[in-house]
Parts: structure tokens; C-alpha cells; sequence
């Protein structure tokens, strides 16, 4: 038996930590949050009612669609195709088993149900970032600032070949459906943005993710999934969602970015280096030394114009994209809201998501729920950028104000 390794790296197991606790004390009112959770109430079952914390990854999964994958022969122009088709930014990749190892060493295997024989091996997942990895090119171009003359023949390779090309392709990870809710928030909130969660899962380990699993289907979690279910439980959470993203210490203050003057490709290789899903664009310095527009900056304290995010290029036609890396970032982004050119294009115009130091945490919460984004801009009355509030370092506030308050009610 042959065995193909997928990933550069069999073993990472994904935890960044970007901690900057914030300790500012600001007064916030608490009657709004008041007034969105009146409708909310805690879940009965057995007439009794369930606490958040005692909930459990198959509370999550309640109306989950059926999992969306891609063979692993593939190519990435039709693995774009799909993304786009069922409004996805990510994939698992499936193959034949007994010819692979997954990503992070993982052995994720489809098997029948009634028989046991196992009919598919999931060996990672394909993200917008390493489709875009891919086009910008190998480590050794990232100063070209030229842009490929090869996109056809690029975008032709098979899914598989490019699998591990960015950090979240690196390991492939399951959640067992009877993981506890803070088992599981405590995995989001290391990093890991997705894991697959078997329909019927026979694993004992349910304190985390595993690499190991077979199941007859799968269904996805995702940080956005566990942050929708936790917004719909603010009732029990009000303590911190009160309180504003600085007090709170979600915001982390050092952001890296792109110039308004940053080409499309440039930005591609600068995300591509620093494993950034998106970068905000600010307006270029007004300095008299000419700073260079082919990498990233340091954003804090500049205006604040737009968002170039990984998942901008996904409904981009082929034909058009090779002429359109050339561009700035900026007008990449004006002419996706309104260009034909762009498959399925429903957006009328580019919204900036962004907060205030003082803006409740349920307010940020609700605003990456509603514009299903994974980062809130800080921003100050004057636009000017200050930080950046994810859905990671969210979870992992909320995660620890759960167990603060367990504690208080134990003591």
C-alpha cells in the first residue's frame, strides 16, 4: 500500500494565541441587551430546564445541512465553481481510502452504516487562501509583484495537490456530537475555525477533537455556527455581553494591513505570508518616504477604507481574474459590488463592519452574526483603525465568563 502525505506538516495542531487583555473600566448600558433577550429562554428537555454550559455539540447541529465536499481529482477551477454554487468558503477533500494520509496525520473515514466498509477518507480541507496561495505563486516570487502568466494552467491542478499550502489546511479535526459546550468553545477558541462532527459517532474521547473517526456522515461546525447558537442564548450570558469590546479584552490593537494603493496579487502574497484570511485597507501614508505598497503594514492609528477578505475572489469569473490581479485591492473591492462579472453577485454595496471601543460585546456579536464576517474593525469617531475583534478571541472571552461565573455560584 502507497501512502501520499498531503500536508507540510503532519503534526501542528493549530493553536494561535493572540491575547491582549484590555482592562479600561467604561459604564455600558445594559438595557439593550436586556430588550433582545426578553424572547430568549433557556431550552427544556425533560421538563426540566438545561443550563448553556451543561449543552452539548448536537445541540448545535439541529438543522445542520448535509455536508458539501469535493473529490480529490478536482481541479481548483472546479472547486471554485462549487464554492461558489453552495455559498461556502470551504470544502473537505475526499478520496479513495487506503491510499492517504490526511491532513495533521488525521484518518477521517466515511463508512457504510450497516456494514462497516469504509467508503471514503476525508485527507483535509480546501479554503479560499489556498486557492489564492496557489495562484500568487511559491515562496520565491512574493517580490516579483508580477502577476502570473499561467492562471489557466494553475487553476487546472487537482484539489489535492494543495491541500496544507496555508495553516488552516494543515490538520483536519472532528468533534464528537457529546462534547461538552465548553469542550468545544475551548477548541474554537485556539485557532481552529471548523471540524467535522459525525452523525453517529462510536468514539469514547469526547473531551475534544480528535483525528481519528469513522461515521456514516458528517456534518460541519463552524466558529459562526457556535457564536449564531451562543447570540440565541444571550439570556444566560448577560454579564459579559454587556459590557464593551474593550472592557471585555476582545480587541487585539496590533493589525496588520494593506495600503489603498496595494495591488490585488500583492495583497493575495502578503495574506498568503501571514496566513490572514483578510486585511482591512487604509488610506496610504501622506509621508514623504514612499512606504511600500507589496507589503503589510502596521494599520493602527490609519483611516480605515475598506476590507479585502480571501472570499472577494471566489465569485470572480476566471477570464476576468487574471486581469483584474493587477488592480489595487480597493478597486477590486468597488467593482465586486456592482461588476456583472462576478458569479451570483447580490451585493448592492460594500459595507464596512466595524465598532467602537465603548460598542457592547452582544452588539459586535450580533453585527458578525447578521454580516456573517469573522472580524469587527475598531475603529474611533474619526474612522481611524484600532484593533480588531475576531470570532476567535470572542469565543474565548465568553468561554472564560462562563466558567468565572460557574465558580462565583459554586463558591
Amino acid at each position: 500500500m502507497s501512502f501520499t502525505y498531503i500536508s507540510r506538516a503532519t503534526s501542528l495542531h493549530c493553536e494561535t494565541f493572540f491575547f491582549v487583555l484590555l482592562k479600561k473600566k467604561k459604564e455600558v448600558k445594559m438595557q439593550q441587551v436586556k430588550d433582545l433577550n426578553t424572547t430568549t429562554s433557556a431550552t427544556v428537555q425533560g421538563g426540566e430546564n438545561v443550563r448553556l454550559r451543561d449543552k452539548k455539540v448536537k445541540d448545535l447541529m439541529v438543522n445542520k445541512r448535509r455536508l458539501v465536499e469535493i473529490p480529490y481529482t478536482a481541479t481548483l477551477a472546479h472547486t471554485m465553481n462549487a464554492l461558489v454554487a453552495n455559498n461556502v468558503v470551504t470544502m473537505p477533500v475526499a478520496a479513495p481510502p487506503g491510499h492517504w494520509i490526511g491532513a495533521g496525520g488525521s484518518m477521517i473515514m466515511e463508512a457504510d452504516k450497516q456494514t462497516g466498509a469504509v467508503r471514503k477518507h476525508y485527507i483535509g480541507m480546501v479554503t479560499m487562501l489556498d486557492i489564492l496561495a496557489h495562484i500568487a505563486g511559491d515562496a520565491h516570487q512574493l517580490n516579483g509583484g508580477d502577476v502570473p502568466d499561467d492562471l489557466d494552467q494553475r487553476m487546472s491542478v487537482p484539489v489535492s495537490s494543495i491541500i496544507g499550502h496555508c495553516l488552516e489546511g494543515l490538520s483536519l479535526w472532528t468533534l464528537n456530537p457529546n462534547t461538552s459546550l465548553l469542550d468545544c468553545m475551548e477548541v474554537f477558541s485556539k485557532g481552529i475555525h471548523r471540524a467535522l462532527v459525525p452523525i453517529d459517532s462510536h468514539m469514547e474521547n469526547v473531551a475534544g477533537v480528535e483525528l481519528v473517526e469513522s461515521a456514516s456522515s458528517y456534518r460541519m461546525l463552524t466558529q459562526m455556527d457556535l457564536l449564531r447558537f451562543l447570540k440565541e442564548q444571550a439570556s444566560e450570558l448577560q454579564s459579559i455581553l454587556t459590557r464593551s469590546v474593550e472592557e471585555s479584552g476582545t480587541t487585539i490593537e496590533n493589525v496588520f494591513a494593506i495600503s489603498e494603493k496595494a495591488k490585488v496579487i500583492d495583497a493575495i502574497r502578503c495574506m498568503k505570508v501571514a496566513m490572514l484570511n483578510a486585511v482591512p485597507i487604509v488610506k496610504a501614508s501622506d509621508h514623504t518616504v514612499e512606504e511600500d505598497h507589496m507589503q503589510l503594514i502596521n494599520g493602527r492609528g490609519r483611516k480605515l477604507i475598506g476590507t479585502f477578505s480571501a472570499t472577494d475572489l471566489r465569485g470572480c469569473h476566471l477570464a476576468t481574474l487574471q486581469s483584474w490581479l493587477s488592480i489595487s485591492a480597493l478597486e477590486y473591492t468597488e467593482k465586486m459590488s456592482t461588476s456583472p462579472l462576478f458569479t451570483g453577485n447580490t451585493i448592492s454595496e460594500r459595507e464596512l463592519v466595524t465598532c467602537f471601543g465603548e460598542t457592547s460585546l452582544y452588539e459586535v456579536i450580533d453585527k458578525a452574526v447578521t454580516k456573517r464576517v469573522h472580524r469587527v474593525w475598531v475603529v474611533d469617531k474619526q474612522g481611524l483603525l484600532f484593533g480588531v475583534v475576531s470570532l476567535t478571541d470572542v469565543i474565548r472571552v465568553l468561554r472564560q465568563s462562563m466558567i468565572f461565573d460557574d465558580s462565583q455560584s459554586a463558591a
